[in-house]
């Protein structure tokens, strides 16, 4: 069992009145972490420290930001294990999913720490005679960040590393269902000397999710948000800082299409489409959960897709040749199970038969999905991947753009140019060309449309979301007034 206590201005403390609440192990059952439950005190004392670091972390000069950025990547590399041992008890997925994690997560502070001397600004021309006009890209003080937990490793390093980069001071606030993964990265970071008060890791109990958010957001101190999550949420967030007029950067949901045209290699889109739809049973939000097959090609689809599906070693993670394992808690397979059988009722077939057991759901195609049927249009977030078919490329790109979602998506075609016609035209932040739905690396920008939100994560492209532009002038002759 994990024990997790608040990281604030460089200290592991208990929360006031030692308040704490616990997370279960989704495999046993069992009290995985007792975290402390912070309270508003608490919070307070968490801005506060950031608050107060600003000003040193800030001014330091980009190469020992990059340094200490480093060594906390490497130690990140070091404690591998811990990680994969202490998210396993919280979340249930295997360990490949959690090494995975972690040495992207490694990967994102080193891109981050390159980053440090790539805040550049620019000379703007000025009509007036004498002005030197520039802008110049500074830090914009206290960052809430929010994180979810099905990539815990991932995204809570995702959502503090840039912002350290650019000289912001980060307060993370925990998943309630990773609480001691996401306290490590914390741990590791302030292990690495980045200095008191400039990452503050906030856990607390689900029934205070709510009073924290808004107490963290409302503080003038905290300048920008950033929020990965489920779009419902997501709207929460983002109407709250907008009461503050606070900016933020949101990462949502998904329901990301992959459009199988009728020249693909079968063999490599069905890799790419097991790999997208059931790596880590389906738990990211660019899981693959729309399946577009050409309809001279489907039946042959299928037919070697349930093949592979059948091959994919499901089970216990604590044993070694398992690749598919537990869904976050028994509510999830209720949830997504509900959703299946309204599809069937309503005409849908199962090629593979729906087996559930406490968290556990093995792997599922749902064939002929149509509009009226709910899993149409709601994200299953689980290990389900919907199929239907179609005849035209113009039919095709109807489908993939029918959803208020525009996360990721991909093509599987031997043209490539038709690939990229295909692309420019599915409304989504990310698109693959035979490849999965589900990639990512540190320095690419990541980030949705529509209902999977606005603004991008990753390396360049996230030091607009962190920094502010400040125009100054300074002007080398005399100038001459009107008055």
């Amino acid at each position: 069992m994990n024990t997790v206590k608040l990281l604030i201005d460089g200290q592991m403390r208990d929360a006031v009145d030692q308040k704490t609440f616990t997370r279960m192990n989704p495999i046993t059952g069992e009290v995985a972490t007792v975290a402390a439950a912070a309270q508003p005190a608490d919070v307070q004392a968490a801005i506060e420290s950031a608050e107060k670091a600003f000003p040193i972390w800030s001014k330091l000069g980009p190469t020992e930001r990059r340094k200490r950025l480093l060594k906390a990547a490497d130690l990140m590399d070091q404690r591998a294990q811990e990680f994969v041992l202490t998210a396993r008890q919280e979340t249930g997925s295997t360990n490949s999913w959690y090494g995975f994690n972690v040495h992207l997560s490694a990967n994102i502070l080193r891109e981050a720490a390159a980053m440090t001397t790539q805040i550049d600004g620019s000379i703007i021309p000025s009509d007036l005679p004498g002005s030197l006009s520039m802008g110049f890209r500074v830090p914009c003080g206290v960052i809430l960040s929010i994180a979810p937990w099905n990539a815990p490793v991932i995204l809570a390093t995702r959502a503090i590393a840039m912002p350290l980069a650019c000289g912001n001071t980060v307060i993370l606030k925990a998943s309630e269902l990773c609480p001691a993964t996401q306290t490590l990265i914390g741990e590791v970071l302030n292990d690495a000397g980045i200095g008191a008060g400039v990452v503050n890791v906030i856990t607390n109990a689900p029934e205070d999710a709510p009073a924290v958010v808004e107490q963290l957001i409302a503080h003038p101190a905290v300048k920008r948000v950033n929020f990965t999550g489920s779009t419902k949420v997501g709207r929460i967030i983002a109407g709250t800082a907008a009461k503050y007029l606070k900016p933020v950067l949101l990462e949502l949901g998904g329901k990301a299409p992959v459009i199988v045209c009728e020249d693909a290699d079968l063999d490599q889109a069905v890799e790419g489409v097991a790999f997208g739809a059931f790596f880590n049973q389906g738990q990211i939000c660019m899981s693959t959960e729309r399946l577009l097959v050409h309809q001279n090609i489907a039946d042959a689809f299928l037919e070697k897709l349930v093949a592979k599906i059948q091959r994919i070693k499901v089970g216990s993670p604590d044993l070694e040749d398992t690749t598919f394992a537990y869904l976050e808690s028994p509510q999830s397979v209720q949830r997504i199970t509900a959703l299946v059988e309204d599809a069937v009722s309503k005409g849908a077939t199962l090629p593979v038969p729906l087996q559930t057991d406490g968290a556990l759901m093995h792997p599922l195609i749902v064939n002929g999905i149509t509009p009226d049927m709910k899993l149409y249009a709601e994200e299953s977030f689980g290990p389900v991947a919907t199929m239907t078919t179609f005849a035209s490329d113009e039919e095709a790109i109807r489908l993939a753009n029918d959803t208020v979602y525009g996360l990721s998506a991909a093509v599987f075609t031997q043209n490539i140019n038709k690939g990229l016609e295909l692309a420019k035209q599915i409304d989504s932040g990310i698109c693959h060309i035979n490849g999965p739905t589900v990639h990512d690396e540190a320095q690419a920008p990541f980030g949705g449309s529509k209902d999977s939100g606005y603004g991008r994560f990753g390396s360049k492209s996230a030091i607009n979301e962190f920094t502010e532009m400040r125009w100054v002038t300074i002007q080398t002759t005399p100038r001459q007034y009107p008055i």
